[in-house]
């Protein structure tokens, strides 16, 4: 019988691209710090992450949100099948869009509310929705191969790293580093924005995907992670927190998280140091496990 060129074209290819990736993976081992990879940036970093969440089997608990909630690591968790889809210099509505586009959803979405000035990635969404499924055929083995071996070199610590590391953080004092510069800065910029417009428009989009993913069985609730009581207090927060609490009154699809705010610490006002945001987790399991049942691991 006949090969099919076309078909043994494509094993070639698939077969050069794995064998290099695995030569580029041995390479690294064996020479180590002679050959450095490249810093991984933070779409790099997006990239591998969603890669994740659309090759693995869906988590129980996602997170969509900014750099506020990316700084709530999935290794800070105790609560089991946790992915964090929250993209630095990103919008909520990114990771909310493509989580809705799946077949199958997660049992419960945590959607952040702090900032919602910025504008969903479109290019994100067609990727690892629609666009992703409808990409050239030739090309899907060498991005197959890609996406693996980036996860591979990115894969997350197991439960006992993440166990120690968690209780390594929780065992430090809160830090004492002084950030009153980068808070200054972060409360002049935020006193500066005005975040009306792309906040009403991007409440508006959520509202039509909690419906939708409501509807297909997901519990959702939002959330707003803390923020330095000088940049709660800033014009941007203020004015997005009316938005979102005008076209979300039901107290219902909140979660109200309650951390020691005595303990947290932020390295600009905005985003919580290490130990602050393992902190507000415990906060937000503990949330979860009063509203939904949840079972937090010790």
């Amino acid at each position: 019988m006949r090969q099919d060129p076309t078909l043994s074209w494509l094993v070639r290819c698939a077969t050069v691209a794995v064998a290099l990736l695995l030569a580029c993976g041995l390479a690294t081992a064996r020479f180590g710090s002679a050959l450095q990879q490249p810093a991984v940036t933070t779409r790099d970093g997006s990239l591998v992450t969603l890669n994740r969440y659309v090759q693995k089997p869906i988590p129980d608990i996602v997170l969509v949100g900014s750099s506020v909630t990316w700084r709530l690591k999935e290794e800070y968790y105790s609560l089991p099948r946790v992915r964090n889809l929250a993209l630095a210099g990103g919008s909520p509505v990114t990771g909310l869009e493509i989580i809705a586009k799946q077949p199958s959803l997660p049992k419960i979405i945590l959607i952040e509310t702090n900032v919602l000035s910025r504008k969903a990635d479109t290019s994100l969404i067609e990727r690892f929705s629609g666009g992703a499924r409808e990409e050239a055929l030739l090309l899907r083995p060498v991005r197959t191969a890609l996406a693996a071996y980036e996860t591979w070199i990115h894969a997350p610590p197991d439960l006992v790293q993440a166990r120690a590391g968690r209780d390594r953080l929780f065992g430090q004092p809160p830090n004492t580093f002084d950030n009153k510069l980068y808070l200054d800065r972060a409360l002049e910029q935020m006193n500066e924005e005005d975040p009306t417009v792309q906040a009403r428009a991007n409440v508006a989009r959520i509202r039509q995907l909690i419906d939708d993913v409501q509807r297909r069985g997901a519990r959702v609730f939002l959330v707003h992670v803390p923020f330095a009581p000088e940049i709660e207090a800033s014009r941007s927060v203020l004015t997005t927190r009316g938005i979102v609490h005008e076209a979300f009154p039901d107290p219902a699809l909140w979660l109200p998280i309650d951390p020691p705010r005595s303990e947290l610490r932020w390295a600009d006002g905005v985003h919580l140091d290490e130990r602050s945001a393992l902190i507000v987790v415990r906060a937000i399991e503990g949330a979860l496990t009063e509203r939904d049942g949840a079972q937090v691991r010790p």
